[in-house]
Protein backbone atom coordinates (compact mmCIF):
# COMPACT_ATOMS: atom_id res chain seq x y z
CA UNK A 1 0.00 0.00 0.00
CA UNK A 2 1.23 3.53 -0.95
CA UNK A 3 0.87 5.48 2.21
CA UNK A 4 1.58 9.72 2.77
CA UNK A 5 1.17 10.83 6.60
CA UNK A 6 0.45 14.39 5.85
CA UNK A 7 1.81 17.17 8.33
CA UNK A 8 3.66 14.72 10.37
CA UNK A 9 7.32 15.37 11.57
CA UNK A 10 7.61 12.65 14.09
CA UNK A 11 7.35 10.10 11.66
CA UNK A 12 5.46 7.79 14.07
CA UNK A 13 2.80 6.40 12.24
CA UNK A 14 4.68 6.48 8.69
CA UNK A 15 7.60 4.14 10.66
CA UNK A 16 4.65 1.86 12.09
CA UNK A 17 3.02 1.57 8.14
CA UNK A 18 6.93 0.75 7.39
CA UNK A 19 7.23 -2.04 10.21
CA UNK A 20 4.40 -3.62 8.18
CA UNK A 21 5.92 -3.90 4.85
CA UNK A 22 4.02 -0.85 3.13
CA UNK A 23 5.29 1.99 1.14
CA UNK A 24 5.26 5.00 3.04
CA UNK A 25 6.15 8.73 3.21
CA UNK A 26 6.07 11.35 5.46
CA UNK A 27 5.64 15.31 4.81
CA UNK A 28 5.70 18.48 6.37
CA UNK A 29 7.79 21.73 6.12
CA UNK A 30 9.74 20.46 9.41
CA UNK A 31 12.48 18.15 9.45
CA UNK A 32 11.52 14.76 10.27
CA UNK A 33 12.77 13.31 13.91
CA UNK A 34 12.77 9.79 13.22
CA UNK A 35 15.13 8.04 10.97
CA UNK A 36 13.59 4.18 10.92
CA UNK A 37 16.16 2.43 9.32
CA UNK A 38 18.23 5.39 7.95
CA UNK A 39 15.32 5.68 5.11
CA UNK A 40 16.07 9.49 4.79
CA UNK A 41 13.99 9.88 1.50
CA UNK A 42 10.91 8.58 3.47
CA UNK A 43 10.20 11.81 4.38
CA UNK A 44 9.64 14.97 2.09
CA UNK A 45 10.65 18.46 4.17
CA UNK A 46 8.04 20.56 2.03
CA UNK A 47 4.60 21.82 1.36
CA UNK A 48 2.28 18.67 1.28
CA UNK A 49 -0.16 20.13 -1.18
CA UNK A 50 3.05 19.47 -3.58
CA UNK A 51 2.94 15.80 -2.67
CA UNK A 52 -1.06 15.72 -3.73
CA UNK A 53 -0.60 15.79 -7.38
CA UNK A 54 -3.36 13.03 -9.10
CA UNK A 55 0.05 11.27 -10.57
CA UNK A 56 1.10 10.70 -7.27
CA UNK A 57 -1.46 7.91 -6.68
CA UNK A 58 -1.91 7.19 -2.77
CA UNK A 59 -3.48 4.66 -1.64
CA UNK A 60 -3.56 6.02 1.77
CA UNK A 61 -3.45 9.56 3.03
CA UNK A 62 -3.25 10.14 6.90
CA UNK A 63 -3.53 13.99 7.78
CA UNK A 64 -2.90 15.49 10.44
CA UNK A 65 -3.54 19.24 9.77
CA UNK A 66 -2.28 21.84 12.26
CA UNK A 67 -4.97 22.66 15.15
CA UNK A 68 -3.71 26.30 16.05
CA UNK A 69 -6.46 27.79 14.43
CA UNK A 70 -8.83 25.14 14.28
CA UNK A 71 -9.30 23.67 17.81
CA UNK A 72 -12.14 24.86 19.94
CA UNK A 73 -10.08 25.47 22.60
CA UNK A 74 -8.58 28.60 21.05
CA UNK A 75 -11.92 30.12 19.81
CA UNK A 76 -11.73 33.01 21.76
CA UNK A 77 -9.12 34.69 20.83
CA UNK A 78 -11.07 34.79 17.30
CA UNK A 79 -14.30 36.02 19.21
CA UNK A 80 -12.67 38.07 21.16
CA UNK A 81 -10.91 40.15 17.82
CA UNK A 82 -7.08 38.98 19.09
CA UNK A 83 -6.94 36.68 16.19
CA UNK A 84 -8.20 37.61 12.20
CA UNK A 85 -10.90 34.95 11.11
CA UNK A 86 -8.39 34.83 7.58
CA UNK A 87 -6.37 32.56 9.87
CA UNK A 88 -9.14 29.86 10.50
CA UNK A 89 -10.76 30.37 7.05
CA UNK A 90 -7.22 29.92 5.67
CA UNK A 91 -6.58 26.60 8.31
CA UNK A 92 -10.18 25.05 7.19
CA UNK A 93 -9.55 25.51 3.74
CA UNK A 94 -6.14 23.54 4.24
CA UNK A 95 -8.96 20.74 5.85
CA UNK A 96 -11.44 20.86 2.80
CA UNK A 97 -7.43 20.34 0.15
CA UNK A 98 -6.85 17.08 2.15
CA UNK A 99 -10.55 15.53 2.82
CA UNK A 100 -10.25 15.93 -1.26
CA UNK A 101 -6.90 14.94 -2.21
CA UNK A 102 -6.78 12.29 -4.89
CA UNK A 103 -6.26 8.75 -3.33
CA UNK A 104 -8.34 5.83 -2.32
CA UNK A 105 -8.85 6.46 1.27
CA UNK A 106 -8.18 9.41 3.43
CA UNK A 107 -8.41 10.19 7.37
CA UNK A 108 -7.97 13.26 9.20
CA UNK A 109 -7.21 14.03 12.55
CA UNK A 110 -7.24 16.35 15.30
CA UNK A 111 -8.53 17.45 18.49
CA UNK A 112 -12.26 18.74 18.89
CA UNK A 113 -12.67 21.36 16.25
CA UNK A 114 -14.87 24.05 14.25
CA UNK A 115 -14.17 21.13 11.38
CA UNK A 116 -17.44 19.88 12.88
CA UNK A 117 -19.61 22.61 12.82
CA UNK A 118 -17.64 24.39 9.15
CA UNK A 119 -17.17 20.98 7.10
CA UNK A 120 -18.64 17.99 8.55
CA UNK A 121 -18.82 15.74 11.90
CA UNK A 122 -15.90 13.44 12.31
CA UNK A 123 -16.83 9.69 11.26
CA UNK A 124 -15.62 8.72 14.69
CA UNK A 125 -13.89 10.26 18.30
CA UNK A 126 -11.02 8.06 19.93
CA UNK A 127 -8.97 8.72 23.13
CA UNK A 128 -5.21 7.69 23.44
CA UNK A 129 -6.71 4.93 26.52
CA UNK A 130 -8.25 3.55 24.32
CA UNK A 131 -5.06 1.87 22.84
CA UNK A 132 -3.19 1.27 25.79
CA UNK A 133 -1.97 4.96 27.21
CA UNK A 134 -2.96 6.48 30.23
CA UNK A 135 -3.65 9.77 28.66
CA UNK A 136 -7.18 11.62 28.27
CA UNK A 137 -7.00 13.23 24.54
CA UNK A 138 -10.34 13.80 22.85
CA UNK A 139 -8.94 13.11 19.34
CA UNK A 140 -11.60 13.36 16.10
CA UNK A 141 -11.06 11.45 13.22
CA UNK A 142 -12.75 12.27 9.50
CA UNK A 143 -12.79 8.71 7.37
CA UNK A 144 -13.19 8.28 3.39
CA UNK A 145 -13.77 4.85 2.65
CA UNK A 146 -12.02 3.65 6.21
CA UNK A 147 -14.02 1.52 9.17
CA UNK A 148 -13.58 3.03 12.46
CA UNK A 149 -10.79 1.65 14.20
CA UNK A 150 -10.83 -0.90 17.25
CA UNK A 151 -9.78 -0.17 20.62
CA UNK A 152 -7.07 -2.04 21.37
CA UNK A 153 -6.43 -2.17 24.92
CA UNK A 154 -8.45 0.36 27.07
CA UNK A 155 -6.99 1.19 30.07
CA UNK A 156 -7.74 3.86 33.12
CA UNK A 157 -6.54 7.60 32.29
CA UNK A 158 -4.36 8.12 34.70
CA UNK A 159 -5.58 11.88 36.79
CA UNK A 160 -4.31 13.52 39.81
CA UNK A 161 -5.76 15.93 42.19
CA UNK A 162 -4.48 19.19 42.09
CA UNK A 163 -3.95 22.28 44.72
CA UNK A 164 -7.69 23.82 44.22
CA UNK A 165 -9.74 20.03 44.19
CA UNK A 166 -9.58 19.64 40.43
CA UNK A 167 -8.64 16.70 38.59
CA UNK A 168 -6.68 17.08 35.25
CA UNK A 169 -4.76 14.19 33.47
CA UNK A 170 -1.41 13.77 34.35
CA UNK A 171 -0.20 14.04 30.55
CA UNK A 172 -1.54 17.69 30.27
CA UNK A 173 -0.12 18.44 33.82
CA UNK A 174 3.09 17.20 33.39
CA UNK A 175 3.32 19.33 29.43
CA UNK A 176 2.27 22.65 31.85
CA UNK A 177 5.65 22.37 33.34
CA UNK A 178 7.15 22.83 29.97
CA UNK A 179 8.51 25.99 28.05
CA UNK A 180 5.32 27.14 26.39
CA UNK A 181 6.98 26.64 22.74
CA UNK A 182 7.29 22.87 23.19
CA UNK A 183 4.12 22.71 24.89
CA UNK A 184 2.35 22.06 21.10
CA UNK A 185 5.33 20.27 20.07
CA UNK A 186 4.72 17.75 22.83
CA UNK A 187 1.42 17.47 22.17
CA UNK A 188 0.62 17.11 18.38
CA UNK A 189 2.56 13.97 18.31
CA UNK A 190 0.42 11.23 17.56
CA UNK A 191 0.53 8.16 20.58
CA UNK A 192 2.50 5.08 19.48
CA UNK A 193 -0.57 3.09 20.21
CA UNK A 194 -2.72 4.53 17.75
CA UNK A 195 -0.20 4.93 15.17
CA UNK A 196 0.12 0.72 15.40
CA UNK A 197 -3.82 0.60 15.36
CA UNK A 198 -4.03 2.49 12.22
CA UNK A 199 -1.11 0.83 10.39
CA UNK A 200 -2.10 -2.86 11.55
CA UNK A 201 -6.06 -2.68 10.88
CA UNK A 202 -5.96 -0.42 7.77
CA UNK A 203 -2.79 -1.48 6.40
CA UNK A 204 -4.42 -4.65 6.02
CA UNK A 205 -7.60 -3.49 4.20
CA UNK A 206 -8.29 -5.48 0.67
CA UNK A 207 -8.91 -3.89 -2.53
CA UNK A 208 -13.02 -3.38 -1.58
CA UNK A 209 -13.60 0.07 -1.11
CA UNK A 210 -15.68 0.65 2.12
CA UNK A 211 -18.62 3.10 1.69
CA UNK A 212 -18.65 6.10 4.25
CA UNK A 213 -22.87 4.14 4.52
CA UNK A 214 -21.21 0.76 5.99
CA UNK A 215 -19.23 2.71 9.08
CA UNK A 216 -20.26 1.15 12.14
CA UNK A 217 -20.00 4.29 14.62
Amino acid sequence: MKVLIACEYSGTVRDEFLKLGHDAFSCDILPCESNYKKEEYRHFKCDVTDMLREDQDWDLIIGHPPCTHLAVSGARWFTEGRKPWSLQEEALEFVQLLMDAPAKRICIENPVSVISTKIRKPEQIIQPYHFGHTTMKTTCLWLKNLPPLKHTEVVEPEMITMKNGKRMNKFHYDTFKLPKKERSHVRSKTFLGIAKAMASQWGSLDDGIVEKGELEL
